[in-house]
């Protein structure tokens, strides 16, 4: 057992657990790097098929676009348009309006590449061109006929001529222009297959692709395949990779949304996976040599990071007997000494913790002490006060009973309270200010009046407890006693402009204050506690940190307007939805 202790070191640890991620990583990257590299490429090689599906599609649309601009033409021609619009209302057309129609026809034919032939037909199937007797329903079955009706004059293409598979069939409605688009005949387009070769596109490719363009009816219309691909077999494949002849291919498909028609591409897999065997021998070599070079490296670094925690450990059990004491070991390793300086700063915070405890404890026995020595009972107090009451009464002293009644109330409010009880509802805050403003009003006779103004609803929204009186004390204090003559405190509680939100108002129209007096208190505010040789401004920075600390970032503080001789308003907003039930 204590063999195995001396063996179980933390530098044998750091060498053995390096040791072990390297066989995991190394075996890791030898298992899977070939894989993810072939993928690798097979993605590179595929978005190069796919950009050349795209372009060799760019090209057919091209292709399309060009007999479908050429058709239009024809179809949209006044001669065009003059003769089928004569044969709609019953004059048949002449032989001789034939031959002018065939002239203008092989006038477009010219200025084309790829078109064997164009053929116009009448409404009722009648061949107007070539000049011969033959019928639309003789060259195209009814399906087709009712396909071309339905797409309302749009080129529709049909693919490979069933009467001559050397080329592609193309038919569009043909629609006269001063008769509201009405259905007058039809137009034939007959293209060579080589009109469709692609390879263009992609004769230069160093992917070497094979590419194929179908029919709906999969139907060959140009293909460079090799001869062993079954265009069927391909066509009906889904997936990217196909087996061909035991050999192994990249297979892309793309729509064409014209024609319906399927490009297929093939590029043989050889290509794609031709410098995997390279790779594969510089991954063996590099992680034989990166292998030699980690354990050296390691077995120096464990030594390294092992020797300084070392001579901490000393230092930690020396301070374990006695006086915890900083220790003035040093090393040359950025978060070795990091540590042990975190070590000596430990050592510095403790004995100030233990310094703090002390005292603390020694505070809190006084503390006890005194509170035992000071403590009255409250039934006492009310008892006494009740006594008083009656016997003002008896003596017709109502008023003076009255402010009895309110002293009562407020020291009720104030001490029969229990400490958890920190919430109460704004309408008791602002009946405990009312009881305040009642005996103040008794003591200065004349010179106060005052009126609590609440908006019902407000009365129910939840305050800390002892929250509105300090404003209400300092009205009285700095703003009505200051005043020559009598003055008004008007205490409002009314629903804020935001909302969800209560604003209260302690306004009086007492001696006011300059914009430097102004500034100054709002510094003391901010700072977050006063002189208590000045005494000024000790109720407002009270409230204003109880409102801070009790709601968060939810209220913003106290908003204080006052000029001097015009009085001072004093106003904050709380939110309705808080309190002790509620706080997050």
């Amino acid at each position: 057992m204590s063999k195995f202790i001396r063996i179980n070191t933390l530098r044998n640890q750091i060498f053995l657990g390096f040791m072990l991620v390297m066989i995991i990583v190394l075996a890791s990257v030898s298992f899977f790097t070939f894989d993810q590299v072939s993928i690798l490429l097979r993605n590179n090689a595929e978005k190069h098929i796919q950009q050349t599906a795209v372009q060799a599609t760019g090209k057919l649309d091209a292709l399309l676009q060009q007999i479908n601009t050429l058709t239009a033409q024809v179809a949209m021609s006044a001669t065009t348009q003059r003769l089928l619009t004569e044969e709609t209302m019953g004059v048949p057309i002449s032989f001789g309006d034939r031959q002018l129609l065939q002239q203008e026809v092989r006038k477009y034919e010219a200025y084309a590449t790829g078109i064997r032939s164009l053929e116009l037909y009448t409404a009722d199937f009648k061949r107007l061109l070539p000049l011969d007797d033959f019928r639309l329903t003789e060259r195209a079955s009814s399906e087709w006929i009712e396909r071309v009706d339905e797409e309302m004059g749009r080129l529709v293409w049909f693919g490979l001529d069933p009467q001559n598979p050397d080329g592609v069939i193309a038919i569009r409605s043909i629609r006269l222009i001063d008769k509201s688009f009405s259905h007058a005949g039809y137009l034939m387009v007959h293209i060579e297959k080589s009109y469709f070769e692609l390879t263009d596109a992609t004769s230069e490719s160093e992917m070497r692709e094979s590419m194929g363009l179908f029919d709906k009816s999969g139907r060959t219309i140009f293909s460079d395949f090799p001869a062993e691909v079954d265009s069927k077999m391909l066509l009906s494949h889904v997936g990217e990779s196909i087996t061909i002849g035991g050999k192994g291919y990249i297979a892309i498909q793309k729509q064409s949304e014209a024609t319906d028609w399927t490009l297929a591409i093939l590029t043989p897999m050889d290509y794609v996976t031709e410098g995997i065997s390279v790779l594969r021998t510089n991954i063996l070599v590099s992680g034989v040599v990166g292998g030699l070079l980690f354990l050296i490296f390691t077995f120096i670094l464990s030594t390294m990071i092992t020797r300084p925690i070392l001579n901490l450990i000393k230092a930690m059990r020396g301070a374990r007997f006695g006086t915890l004491k900083p220790s003035p070991i040093t090393s040359t390793t950025m978060e070795i000494n990091e540590l042990n300086n975190s070590y000596n700063q430990m050592v510095v915070d403790l004995n100030e913790l233990i310094e703090v405890v002390y005292q603390k404890e020694i505070i809190q026995s006084r503390t006890e002490l005194k509170a035992l020595q000071a403590q009255i009972n409250p039934h006492f107090l009310f008892n006494t006060l009740e006594a008083f009451y009656w016997e003002l009464e008896d003596k017709g002293e109502e008023e003076l009973a009255q402010i009895v009644v309110a002293m009562s109330g407020l020291f009720r409010y104030v001490i029969n309270k229990t400490d958890e009880d920190e919430w109460v509802t704004l309408g008791d805050e602002l009946d405990h200010a009312e009881r305040y403003l009642k005996i103040m009003e008794m003591r200065m006779v004349d010179r106060l009046s005052w009126r609590i103004e609440a908006d019902e609803d407000c009365r129910r929204v939840p305050v800390p407890k002892l929250l509105i009186q300090p404003l209400v004390e300092n009205a009285i204090l700095h703003g009505v006693e200051q005043r020559v003559g009598p003055g008004t405190v008007v205490l409002r509680a009314e629903p804020s402009s935001r909302p969800g939100f209560t604003r209260i108002t302690v306004a009086d129209d007492g001696s006011g204050m300059d914009q430097e007096k102004l500034r100054s208190l709002y510094a003391v505010m901010r700072k977050g506690h006063v002189s208590a040789t000045k005494g000024h401004g000790i109720g407002m920075v009270n409230v204003e940190r109880r409102l801070r600390l009790s709601y968060d970032s939810e209220a913003d503080g106290l908003e204080i307007r006052s000029e001097k001789g015009q009085g001072t308003t004093i106003a904050f907003e709380i939110p309705n939805e808080y309190g002790s039930d509620n706080k997050p």
